[in-house]
């Protein structure tokens, strides 16, 4: 059973609403033992979340999504068990975060022109006041009322095409798998079921993915279907991948994505946590980093 593993989640560090204090205590309630923090292009919360599942008696893994740019699409990457203290990974972090609070203030001024006035500061306000994402600008105008819903915000403003939609401009692949690796991280190919990709573009993301370092995808997540998942696990076999599980959980306002309810990997998967250190010796030396 994946119930007890949990290695894709957000925290108030990026665009989830619980801080990561509050995730790992609700993660630990839902009965997971192994929690990976993984913030969008951060890992500003991984320390707040290591004291207290070493109090709670749970392993937090150490981890960041990692925004990729492949094939003029948005990819993401997990990188689990990250030296969050190495200079390749934070140098590489810090030109994403520099993108992302550009594009942040020029969607508030494309959405401006629309009508839209101080959807930035809304979105900032949401925040944390560094990382302001889509999901901030999305929140903040169904509060504004003009959605029922922050699927109906992407929907009509915030996708290719819409008033507020600014093109991503993120790391290569092969960049952010090397960050990862320089950092000591196994890097996992993030809900790739999202992509909306053929099968041969599939393959094409994959091979290219394995060549560059990356181990591990990501089979089992919130947003996979059963069906997504079986597929997934032969691409993860044939493929020689590991397979990761992870709700990719942003807060109880989602109670689908709830933490500690992941259904098993299919038979004949390799989970990449097969080989970890024990618990316990993962929890004492990553808080020995952090401190």
């Amino acid at each position: 059973m994946n119930a007890s593993h949990d290695l894709h989640t957000h925290s108030t560090a990026s665009d989830g609403t619980l801080t990561p204090e509050a995730l790992v205590r609700r993660a630990a309630a839902a009965g997971v033992t192994v929690l990976a923090l993984t913030d969008h292009d951060t890992t500003a919360g991984v320390a707040d979340a290591v004291a207290v599942a070493q109090a709670l008696g749970i392993t937090l893994v150490p981890g960041a999504e990692i925004s990729v740019t492949w094939g003029a699409r948005t990819v993401h990457v997990v990188g689990l068990h990250l030296d969050i203290s190495h200079p390749v990974l934070q140098a590489g972090l810090a030109g994403l975060m520099t993108f992302r609070a550009w594009r942040a203030e020029e969607i508030g001024r494309r959405l401006a022109k629309q009508g839209i006035g101080q959807a930035y500061e809304g979105a900032k306000a949401l925040s944390n006041g560094t990382l302001i994402g889509r999901t901030h600008f999305a929140r903040f105008l169904v509060q504004q009322r003009l959605a029922l819903d922050t699927a109906e915000v992407f929907k009509r403003f915030l996708v290719s095409g819409k008033p507020g939609h600014v093109a991503g401009q993120w790391a290569t692949l092969d960049a952010a798998v090397g960050w990862i690796r320089a950092a000591g991280g196994q890097a996992v190919l993030a809900h790739p079921a999202r992509y909306g990709l053929t099968r041969t573009r599939m393959l094409t993301l994959l091979g290219e993915f394995r060549e560059h370092g990356g181990v591990g995808l990501e089979v089992v997540t919130g947003s996979h279907s059963r069906d997504d998942a079986f597929n997934f696990a032969r691409h993860a076999r044939e493929q020689r991948l590991l397979a990761s599980a992870g709700s990719d959980y942003h807060g109880p306002e989602h109670p689908w994505l709830e933490l500690g309810r992941l259904p098993p990997l299919p038979e004949g998967c390799t989970p990449i946590w097969h080989d970890w250190l024990e618990p316990a010796v993962r929890s004492h030396a990553l808080l020995a980093a952090s401190g």
